[in-house]
């Protein structure tokens, strides 16, 4: 951010389209006060509204903490970006052409705000936006497009915000219930159906039954599209034949072997949480509720191994009733003792489920898991994930977070949940070779996170680590660094996101585990200019192979995926 200034809310044409948008731009001490200009066309129910939301922010609206103030969250490469059409790249280091394994489509997906007000707005609030790059026969496409949610198509039409953010917004009570208030009013009066959802699909894009969706657990999935041209395009919201209702987590796990996909959802109330799965077709088999699930539990992620689903409950909680105690929709018990269950992942019903108590183990990723026997021949599970050592931190301070990589292993006979920490290194959002899920495998990737930010609490990441998971058990060493086998930083003022591991020859059964690439987005945040870089995984630098040069600035956004041409 510039020194001395500071972001209004204006409005502005884009798209060749007669629809004005409100955008976060920079603004200078000299231009006067805050404004927001207003689309003559609006009706005088909309002016109405909009007046009455300008309202809540002036006189209801609290002060905004930083994790929810626009002007802090949205500054810098947080910030949103317009749509992009297909842009053929450079490619300005190295050559598409001899990487096969690299034809496909890379998809990141993050929060990307169509509209802003001065009102309260969380990151994870923005509307989804999909960073592609489809690669084919050596030449490289960039495009940019929002996902076209049932929120987004309303919002586009009305030319301003309508929904309420479900974090932002939701951070105190009278404000929340005026919002509400205004939400309802709307839809009684038929300017939106709820009943085609209201989430964003701004955090993971998954690929099973032969199809693309972009995810948010806030409501059912979207499917998406890939064009031969690069373009991605939104076929609209899945339910699954009807068999799948309310929402589903982003992140779904996909037996390699199988092509089985298992994932759940929670909810705020009883069940808070409900297991399920899809069969290599994508055809959702019946819910399984569980009700042994005793409070609510903000459950991102889960794990599977050949025999079982894992299930976190951790002690972030999503409760409505919190406003009634003065706190945020999404909140932190301590006093819970974080649980891990284990159902057998063919379960029909959850009979058959065991509960570990966990104490200090609250999971957001899981990196892998598999079943195992100890030295006594009983039945084990090792869990390898990202543990959160505090996830009070979350929603506010995510820089403050603490990332702790640790193996958990779950001994059956005994009922202990035993820990080995990785690394203490603040490294985030793992990834694998992904033939290796529900398998034993050895390595994985992460980024790594930069420990103090300086212009956000947002987390940017300075680059990309790859860990050796049995170095842990074969050196009894305090020297964590030991598990670490190779590493890239990004460079001065040079920040990625999630890193992908493509594997060179999926089909090979005799390919090595790490024979591939790691691909990543990565932002230099002095010139402005992003690029999509391939990294040699067995590289003990993790040297980059191949850099193009992106038509327009990529934000770090949060998950993403790479889809191989055949599977297009």
């Amino acid at each position: 951010m510039k020194s001395g200034s500071r972001f209004i809310v204006s409005v502005s044409r884009r798209n060749q389209q007669n629809v004005q948008v409100a955008r976060i731009t920079e603004k200078g001490p000299e231009q006067g006060a805050n404004h927001t200009h207003f689309d003559s066309r609006k009706s005088l129910l909309e002016i109405f509204f909009e007046t009455l939301e300008r309202a809540i922010i002036k006189f209801i609206d609290p002060p905004l903490h930083l994790s929810v103030d626009p002007n802090h969250v949205l500054c810098d490469n947080f910030g949103p970006v317009d749509e992009l059409s297909p842009t053929e790249c450079d490619v300005i280091h190295g050559s598409l052409s001899i990487l096969s394994c690299l034809n496909g489509v890379y998809i990141r997906i993050g929060p990307n705000p169509q509209f802003t007000t001065n009102g309260p707005h969380h990151y994870f609030d923005g509307d989804g936006m999909m960073q592609s790059l489809r690669i084919s026969q050596g030449r490289a496409t960039f495009c940019c497009r929002y996902v076209k949610t049932n929120k987004y198509l309303f919002e586009h039409q009305v030319g301003s915000c309508i929904i309420p953010n479900i974090i932002g917004g939701m951070q105190d009570l009278g404000p929340f219930i005026a919002r509400a208030t205004l939400y309802v009013a709307r839809a009684i009066l038929g300017h939106y159906d709820m009943s085609k959802g209201f989430g964003v699909a701004n955090t993971s894009v998954a690929f099973f039954g032969g199809r693309v969706y972009a995810l948010c657990e806030s409501d059912l999935p979207y499917e998406i599209k890939v064009k031969d041209d690069g373009d991605v395009i939104t076929l609209g919201r899945h339910d699954f034949n009807g068999k799948l209702t309310l929402n589903m987590t982003a992140h779904p796990k996909v037996d390699p072997d199988t092509k089985e996909a298992f994932a759940f959802r929670y909810w705020a109330t009883r069940p808070y949480l409900t297991y399920f799965r899809f069969d290599a077709n994508g055809n959702k088999h019946p819910d399984v509720p569980i009700f042994s699930m005793k409070q609510s539990s903000l459950s991102h992620d889960l794990a599977i191994t050949q025999k079982y689903a894992i299930i976190f409950d951790i002690q972030l909680e999503v409760d409505p009733m919190n406003f009634i105690r003065g706190r945020c929709l999404v909140s932190v018990d301590p006093t819970k003792v974080p649980k891990i269950g284990i159902l057998p992942r063919y379960a029909t019903n959850e009979s058959e489920i065991k509960w570990f108590d966990a104490p200090g183990i609250n999971i957001l990723h899981a990196v892998n898991a598999w079943d195992d026997v100890d030295d006594d021949g009983n039945e084990v599970i090792v869990l390898v994930a990202s543990n959160i050592l505090h996830v009070e931190h979350l929603m506010e301070r995510i820089h403050m977070i603490e990332p702790c990589m640790e193996i958990v292993t779950i001994h059956f006979r005994t009922g202990v949940v035993s820990r080995k920490s990785m690394s203490t290194n603040n490294f985030e959002l793992p990834v694998i070779n992904q033939a290796y899920v529900a398998k034993k495998n050895r390595y994985f990737y992460s980024a790594i996170n930069e420990k103090r930010p300086l212009k956000s609490s947002m987390v940017r990441t300075i680059g990309v680590v790859k860990l050796d998971i049995t170095a842990s058990s074969e050196n009894n060493t305090k020297d964590r660094n030991k598990h670490i086998v190779a590493s890239r930083m990004y460079g001065e003022n040079c920040f990625g996101g999630e890193p992908f591991f493509v594997a060179r020859d999926p089909k090979d059964p005799n390919s090595e585990e790490d024979d591939g690439y790691v691909v990543s987005y990565v932002h230099d945040e002095s010139s402005g200019k992003s690029k999509f870089v391939a990294m040699d995984a067995r590289s003990p630098s993790l040297e980059i192979v191949v850099e193009v040069k992106l038509p327009q600035r990529v934000p770090y956004g949060l998950h993403g995926i790479f889809i191989r041409e055949n599977d297009l």
